[in-house]
């Protein structure tokens, strides 16, 4: 079955819903479950509102805005964990991130609304990927919102898991 992609104007919704959905997420949590990391290596709910701002200038609207600036141009990578381990930002307030990345989201729901059919179909060469067009790249941003705001509430589920008891057992994982 072939599915229509989404319309630029239901993908800005859809990135100002994630930004709700963060936003009454992080209100709720205590400074110890926002900076709690569920295993070794993983990411807090602070670190994931970096990396989403990371993302943000560097991954979606950044590219965008440098797609739409030149005829296919060359796209930068970056090292998601390098930044994320240079940010500090599981040091730093949740509600200041929070802050950070509503402003950006804001001026970056108010980007995709203004593209045209003909700015969807610009694209740019990636390094590791090849040609990502902006329609592409608006996709991805949809998923991408999803999989961290997911990776927040599993945040959240690690912490209280150990304080379920036998209640534990309802639970098919932990």
């Amino acid at each position: 079955m072939t599915r229509d992609p989404l319309a630029p104007a239901v993908i800005a919704e859809l990135l100002l819903s994630a930004m709700t959905t963060l936003r009454s997420e992080l209100a709720a949590l205590p400074d110890s479950v926002s900076a709690f990391h569920p295993a070794p290596g993983e990411w807090c709910a602070r670190e994931v509102l970096g990396h989403l701002i990371e993302a943000e200038r560097r991954g979606f609207a950044g590219r965008i805005r440098i797609i739409l600036a030149a005829s296919m141009p060359r796209l930068e990578t970056w090292d998601q964990n390098e930044v994320a381990r240079a940010r500090h930002d599981c040091e730093r307030d949740g509600r200041t991130l929070l802050d950070e990345l509503g402003r950006m989201r804001d001026d970056s729901a108010a980007l995709v609304r203004g593209l045209s059919r003909e700015d969807l179909e610009r694209a740019g060469e990636h390094p590791k990927v090849g040609r990502l067009r902006v329609a592409d790249l608006l996709q991805e941003w949809v998923h991408h919102d999803r999989n961290h705001v997911k990776q927040i509430l599993a945040n959240v589920q690690a912490f209280v898991w150990p304080h379920l008891g036998n209640a534990q057992k309802f639970s098919p994982v932990g």
